[in-house]
């Protein structure tokens, strides 16, 4: 993917790209040769509450050395007028959106593994389902006449899995299963276009966020299989990228439009790799896990 440009003069955004999936979705749309437009609220000038050091500048310039338009733009997606902003302002530089990825999360710090939402906090469940529901709604609302104007245009609601299945903790649970709603839905409605709406989600994603969790580092991350085996399993946010950079150059993706898609199920339709060469497959390792007494 990195000599070859199929998204070439592609005009994407990546809404939520400061970091995680985000980044690495940037990224292989960089490789593929689009315009990307990343947005976040963390800046080499100001900090979002998450108080990570990662910025939407870094993940531009990791565009730009991958062969793409890195263009970083300080949006807070829960915000109309930003979002609206940042239309207006791809509208004028390109008169089109082709691309479209709804990734804006944030919903770590306010997920409380092993108690009942009734036992938690209250303002944290709202707030996880507001940084969702209202970020994605509204970024789709404001880009959606933009993307009717592509030829082949793409909407991706990254969330976590494939199904409607328990989560392990119900407000966060909801977050993830409405992007998986919001894409079939808007399937329907977008057909009359052409457009095509899907949900994407990572195996066990290696973020920034998760090899700081373990201690490690991506040169080290192997290390972390002493506390979690299940870990030796997972990918670098680049893979779930090259699935969305993939999809996004195939000119047959208006038939999985409506359909909730992984990392792992494209990599055996177009063939990509993640950094390291392998084919991380954490569909093929959950059903070794439930299989087991």
């Amino acid at each position: 993917m990195t000599q070859n440009k199929p998204l070439k003069d592609k005009i994407a955004l990546v809404a939520g790209g400061t970091r995680g999936a985000g980044r690495g979705i940037a990224m292989a749309l960089g490789e593929a040769g689009a315009t990307v437009y990343v947005t976040g609220r963390t800046t080499r000038m100001s900090s979002s509450p998450i108080g990570r050091k990662e910025t939407i500048e870094e993940t531009a310039e990791r565009v730009e050395s991958r062969g793409g338009i890195g263009i970083a733009v300080r949006v807070d997606h829960s915000v109309p007028e930003e979002v609206e902003a940042l239309m207006k302002r791809i509208e004028m530089a390109h008169g089109r959106l082709d691309i479209l990825v709804n990734d804006s999360w944030g919903g770590e710090r306010l997920t409380h593994w092993g108690k009942p939402f009734w036992a938690s906090p209250l303002k944290d469940g709202l707030a996880m389902q507001h940084g969702v529901l209202d970020t994605h709604y509204m970024t789709a609302h404001y880009a959606m006449p933009l993307l009717i104007r592509s030829e082949s245009g793409l909407l991706a609601e990254i969330t976590d899995g494939v199904d409607y299945k328990y989560r392990g903790n119900l407000p966060y649970s909801l977050s993830k299963i409405w992007g998986i709603h919001m894409a079939a839905g808007l399937s329907e409605e977008l057909k009359p276009y052409g457009i095509c709406a899907v949900s994407l989600t990572p195996g066990f994603l290696r973020s920034e966020e998760m090899l700081a969790h373990f201690g490690v580092t991506e040169a080290n991350w192997r290390d972390a299989g002493e506390k979690d085996p299940n870990f030796l399993q997972s990918e670098t946010p680049l893979y779930v990228g090259r699935a969305l950079a993939c999809l996004a150059a195939d000119p047959g993706k208006g038939s999985l439009s409506g359909w909730h898609l992984s990392s792992w199920e494209l990599s055996e339709r177009y063939g990509f790799v993640d950094e390291d060469g392998t084919q991380p497959h954490w569909g093929r390792h959950e059903q070794k896990l439930l299989s087991q007494p």
